[in-house]
């Protein structure tokens, strides 16, 4: 463990928790801000499915702010779309994780993949059950009204 109060340190040789030490307040939050996004942009990069599933955020969250439904109801909506992003940047992350560890075929990293997998798609399975709860009767009274 390292003691954060030694004086025999020398300033030009700060270790890595003294520079984490120094990032407080909003600073912290600007580089843990520019990590975010370094993190979004390499899962667009390298994931077709998150480019996927912001394509389709991108029509449903206005759709989302549009639709005459109760302020919970447009965050459930809301909620359940950036669920299905979150639970994919979750997985992609364990992906990542297991493939810089090795390569090579193992059951445990097969598992643990799978298992993100999995839950990526009950994140899809609550967005489309939120949405055809709360859309599912609108749609069907503008489309008997319109045809």
């Amino acid at each position: 463990m390292v003691d954060m109060n030694r004086s025999t340190s020398s300033p030009s040789r700060a270790s890595p928790s003294d520079t984490h030490a120094k990032r407080r307040g909003l600073l912290r939050g600007v580089f843990a801000l520019r990590h975010s996004w370094a993190g979004l942009v390499a899962t667009w990069r390298e994931e077709s499915a998150f480019r996927q599933e912001v394509c389709i955020a991108a029509v449903l969250l206005p759709v989302a702010a549009c639709v005459h439904v109760s302020a919970a109801e447009r965050v459930m909506l809301a909620g359940s779309v950036l669920l299905v992003l979150l639970v994919e940047l979750i997985n992609s992350s364990i992906e990542a994780a297991i493939d810089r560890i090795s390569l090579e075929r193992h059951e445990l990293s097969g598992r643990a993949k799978d298992c993100g997998s999995a839950a990526v798609t009950i994140a899809l399975v609550i967005a489309a059950m939120t949405w055809t709860v709360i859309c599912g009767p609108l749609a069907w009274h503008w489309l008997r009204a319109h045809l």
